[in-house]
């Protein structure tokens, strides 16, 4: 069996910085010291990465009333909502800012716009945390949906001003898709933000062009990670196979013995190990 691995699998980095940020703050307890580190809700979103961090004494708070005074909390990569960080500040406790500055920089574009007096339309996940931070920044005035054919579905005012944005990891030609039915339906004018990431768009470009050389492309990464399932996707919609694993385990070699060539690519928040462990796999089959 061939196998094609993809040249920007794995961390972006946004989560890169990230989880520097949190390996700074474990060095410094190392060296004596120590202070209750927690997340705020998942860093990233991998189970593999997450257990390291448990193993390491790293708590996982869902809310600010979780964290005791005194303690220490990594905001996580997906960023969170501003309620949330007027509540942080309330609590008393030491924030560490890991939001992605792709997202940091999504959310004041939202939030100029919203300020300009535009109804947000955006392009996401209505219930993942990046998307409810973006939303915090609209001040209340905003339509998620997850298609085009949702937004098709929604009633727009025309004496009302809009601008279009999208959650950071949606996939780039369905955005453009949906620019140019937004742009046919509102004659007026409408705001675009370009918040796709780069990473996104490239690792995307890069998928795709997986499909056309490989009978099938494994994807590997967190089942929770959006980034992820896209890759997926995009595979797909270019007509080839995809299989989307967790980690090895996942991985049964009948899934893939078939095909002569396979692609290998990896979400956003996808450890090199487990891309390792993955190619490795595949080569001894």
């Amino acid at each position: 069996m061939e196998v094609i691995r993809a040249r920007l699998a794995g961390f972006c980095m946004g989560v890169g910085l990230a989880l520097k940020k949190l390996d700074a703050l474990l060095e410094e307890d190392d060296a004596g010291a120590a202070q209750p580190t927690f997340m705020l809700g998942p860093i990233i979103h991998n189970p593999q990465v997450l257990k390291h961090y448990a193993a390491r004494g790293v708590g996982l708070a869902n809310n600010a009333t979780d964290l005791p005074p005194g303690s220490r909390v990594v905001i996580r990569a997906h960023g969170i909502p501003r309620h949330e960080e007027q509540s942080l500040m309330a609590r008393g406790v030491d924030v560490v800012d890991a939001t992605c500055p792709k997202v940091k920089r999504a959310q004041l574009l939202i939030q100029a716009e919203a300020l300009a007096g535009r109804s947000l339309l955006l392009f996401g996940e209505d219930d993942h945390p990046e998307v409810r931070g973006l939303l915090s920044y609209a001040c209340g005035d905003a339509f998620v949906f997850e298609s085009r054919e949702e937004l098709a579905a929604h009633a727009l005012d025309p004496d009302r001003s809009y601008c279009l944005a999208a959650q950071t990891t949606q996939d780039r030609q369905a955005f453009e898709c949906i620019r140019q039915d937004l742009e046919e339906r509102l004659p007026g004018g409408l705001a675009v933000l370009e918040t796709i990431c780069d990473a996104t768009r490239l690792r995307q470009d890069e998928a795709i062009g997986l499909a056309g050389q490989c009978d099938c492309v494994v994807v590997a990464g967190g089942k929770a990670s959006g980034n992820t399932r896209r890759l997926a996707q995009v595979v797909e919609a270019a007509g080839t196979p995809a299989l989307l694993v967790e980690t090895v385990d996942d991985l049964h070699p009948n899934a893939v013995i078939q095909y002569k060539r396979v692609g290998l690519t990896a979400g956003a928040s996808t450890p090199k190990s487990i891309i390792d462990r993955i190619e490795t796999f595949l080569l001894g089959l």
